[in-house]
């Protein structure tokens, strides 16, 4: 059976166990390591769809739970599918909205047919089953589709983690039983299992067995130490197999992104950049700027000076500091241009790195620059 989605292996690493790749997919190649920008309602908040393009990103993401919600599925099926819908021609990637209605806590009912919830806009009830959660992402006709699963939260009870993975098992297959045009979307599974080594083993081979085109580490960074996070996705990615895409799902800060690839892992994705944008927060070579200190009111230079980015070339953080003081949009949009060019170009740095045989190298420098301790493994 041909599929949509393919991954081929370029390189890998001698020190570590990073790699350098291909994904390719029917709205063009992905070079892998990659950060994944997040457009959860069909738009990466305060930026155009050409400016991201101009950044150089491949792949985007964009929310099932939320486009079911808003605008519907069949009225994007009506405009021709997501790509027209939100004048995007690279790749996207959907996520199965699992993660959404688990954040609902009350205002959601797990059960083996699915979770039934309420709708956080209006209160309106809805379910969404594996099978719904596989036609809705039919409907939005993304490149790359994720089984609905069930994420478990930090801490959880050995039992709940060891009934919630086979659940989640459970609904995978009925993912792959609904889903029938696999030269047009792929499905990847979602390996969970809390912070129990055994049970992220467990499972990772029984997804693994049902031989899909990528696979995903779900249930990490949802509040865990780094360290514990950390030694938990050494041992997650030793299950997936070498041949297929694996997705750290919900990683965006630099330091995460970085022991990712240095793990093996192939793309990431992460809300933060235009998130802490809103909050006056940048991500810059040498740190964190929060641009609403005092110290940048008369500070006439470009938030970062080694950055090319639109912002940094032509604002200076004096008039940044005024305009998110002065509560004008243009801070979001400028802040968030230059995080998303930040992540972006920064994996294209790790890339090249790996290309040239020197990531360590490249991380640690990075690493002394940003202000971060190294851990290279």
């Amino acid at each position: 059976m041909k599929q949509a989605v393919s991954y081929e292996l370029l390189k890998k690493d001698k020190k570590t166990h990073a790699r350098r790749g291909v994904i390719h997919t029917p709205h063009g190649d992905i070079q892998t390591p990659v950060f994944m920008p997040v457009g959860t309602q069909a738009t990466i908040k305060a930026m155009r769809p050409e400016q991201v393009k101009e950044m150089g990103a491949e792949i985007i993401l964009s929310n099932t739970y939320h486009l079911y919600l808003r605008p519907g599925k069949d009225l994007v099926k009506e405009a021709g599918g997501l790509h027209k819908f939100m004048n995007w021609d690279r790749a996207i990637l959907t996520d199965s909205g699992g993660f959404q209605v688990f954040s609902l806590g009350k205002l959601r009912k797990i059960t083996e047919e699915g979770v039934s919830f309420r709708s956080h806009l209006d209160g309106s009830k809805h379910i969404i089953t594996p099978e719904k959660s596989i036609e809705i992402q039919n409907c939005l006709g993304s490149d790359i589709m994720m089984a609905f699963d069930e994420c478990i939260p930090y801490p959880a009870d050995r039992m709940y983690v060891k009934d919630s993975i086979a659940r989640t098992s459970r609904w995978l297959r009925r993912c792959k039983d609904y889903h029938k045009d696999w030269d047009k979307q792929a499905l990847f599974g979602i390996m969970q299992g809390g912070m129990y080594k055994d049970l992220r083993k467990e499972s990772a081979m029984d997804i693994v067995d049902l031989d899909l085109p990528g696979y995903a580490i779900g249930g990490l960074s949802v509040g865990e130490p780094k360290e514990l996070m950390l030694d938990i996705m050494d041992d997650c990615v030793e299950y997936l197999p070498e041949n297929k895409p694996r997705y750290l799902m919900g990683v965006g800060t630099p330091d995460y992104l970085f022991e990712a690839v240095e793990r093996g892992i192939d793309m990431c994705d992460c809300v933060l950049p235009t998130r802490i944008a809103r909050h006056g927060l940048a991500m810059t070579s040498h740190g964190k700027v929060n641009i609403k200190n005092k110290q940048y009111e008369h500070d006439f230079g470009p938030l970062d000076p080694e950055c090319d980015c639109y912002t940094c070339k032509n604002y200076s953080r004096a008039y940044l500091r005024h305009l998110f003081k002065a509560d004008e949009m243009l801070s979001h949009i400028l802040l968030s241009n230059h995080n998303l060019h930040f992540l972006i170009n920064m994996m294209k740095g790790i890339r090249e790195s790996l290309d040239n045989d020197c990531f360590s190298e490249y991380k640690a420098k990075f690493y002394g620059k940003y202000g971060y301790e190294n851990s290279t493994k």
